[in-house]
């Protein structure tokens, strides 16, 4: 049986999220936060260059660094685009946010703080999507013998934006949730430190030490 083809990266528009407040890092701005003597976010921008067709990025501050970060990488500007909620509601006022800006059909999530997000991941998870006629294809991935799930690396139809924003007015706030009322299909990767993210200060140097 014959492999369903990708989607093409025409098609697919890319989110990094980096929205959050950074409270479990002592209130900082993750995102620019220095590994390996450039932002978080940079890293896990250059890693989505070659698989989305153009980029967002959901912040809630410091958005001209944000959009100098996009400069390196895009020749066209890359849009910030703050949470559109009146309270601080998480990843999901993200992707409520990159859902409302984008012109494809599909859109690839990635958050700030994993700068190690497969090359291919537009790609698997478009497949699967697909194959199982999926709303929303999520990574997972197993470290030491445990399965996680990597609910905000993902790839979803532009068509469920209806879908969260309903979810969100009804005070919804946890990303799992919201994927129980969809379709969705899991996509396992090998390596296990790809979907690492930086939660910490002491994280990211023991990461850096490591390195």
């Amino acid at each position: 049986m014959e492999k369903t083809a990708p989607i093409a990266i025409s098609e697919i528009s890319g989110l990094l999220l980096a929205g959050g407040r950074g409270s479990r890092m002592g209130n900082v701005d993750k995102g620019l936060q220095l590994f390996r003597g450039e932002p978080l976010a940079l890293h896990v921008m250059r890693r989505l260059l070659a698989q989305v067709g153009s980029l967002s990025i959901n912040a809630n501050q410091n958005a001209e660094a944000y959009q100098s970060l996009g400069a390196m990488l895009y020749s066209n500007q890359v849009p910030i685009l703050p949470d559109q909620t009146e309270d601080f509601a998480g990843p999901l006022a993200g992707l409520q946010a990159g859902l409302r800006h984008c012109k494809t059909s599909y859109l690839l999530s990635t958050p700030c703080d994993a700068p190690f997000v497969p090359l291919d991941l537009a790609n698997r998870l478009s497949q699967a999507l697909l194959e199982q006629q999926a709303d929303l294809a999520v990574a997972t991935a197993s470290v030491k013998g445990q399965l996680q799930v990597h609910r905000v690396c993902s790839l979803m139809k532009t068509s469920v934006l209806p879908s969260l924003t309903a979810f969100l007015d009804q005070g919804g706030r946890k990303v799992g949730a919201w994927h129980a009322t969809l379709k969705v299909v899991q996509v396992h990767f090998d390596d296990e430190t790809a979907f690492y993210n930086i939660n910490t200060l002491e994280e990211l140097r023991q990461l850096e030490a490591n390195a």
